[in-house]
């Protein structure tokens, strides 16, 4: 096996994304506002955290994870592969913006506004769309809502807590 590839899937690596999943449980599933058609919770500090420690081959594979998971633990209506691959995307994306850069005020604010607005407002209407027949465009005023509020809220969260969070010794081990 490539030792690049066991040291980075250790046990501690394994240890590590499995707490963080658990952690994003809580955030996506516990500690959450749920309507059929709009959600708000805290997952998106355990997103950008698994964006840090992660490549966006990874963090795909996890998402995707962590979204079929999370419904056979707690679900939420019916279950829909289209969720699934959101979560992929945004997964990827996460990675993508985060995974070896530097954590600047600009990076977490253009992150944050292309994964909130491709998964708020065109990926999850499209699923919801499909899913319960509803129109797309009855679905995006309350979900344009929800991101003007939470955008500023997540960049301002992300930005002051990360650089924080990463200097845990733990976390420093994983950080290249």
């Amino acid at each position: 096996m490539n030792s690049k590839v066991s040291s980075r899937f250790s046990v501690r690596t394994i240890a590590l994304l499995a707490m963080v999943i658990a952690l994003n449980f809580v955030f996506a599933r516990v500690l959450s506002i749920d309507t059929q058609f709009l959600k708000i919770n805290g997952s998106f500090l355990t997103h950008t955290l698994l964006g840090v420690l992660f490549s966006p081959a990874v963090n795909a594979v996890t998402f995707g994870l962590m979204d079929v998971v999370g419904f056979m633990l707690k679900p939420t209506g019916p279950f829909f592969p289209g969720f699934t691959l959101t979560a992929i995307i945004v997964g990827a994306l996460y990675g993508f913006f985060y995974y070896r850069k530097e954590i600047t005020l600009k990076r977490v604010i253009l992150a944050n506004l292309v994964i909130t607005l491709l998964d708020s407002l065109l990926f999850t209407p499209i699923n919801l769309m499909i899913l319960y027949q509803v129109p797309f465009w009855a679905l995006i005023p309350a979900r344009l809502l929800k991101v003007s509020i939470m955008i500023p809220i997540q960049v301002a969260f992300i930005y002051i807590l990360l650089p924080r969070v990463l200097k845990i010794d733990f976390l420093k081990r994983f950080i290249d």
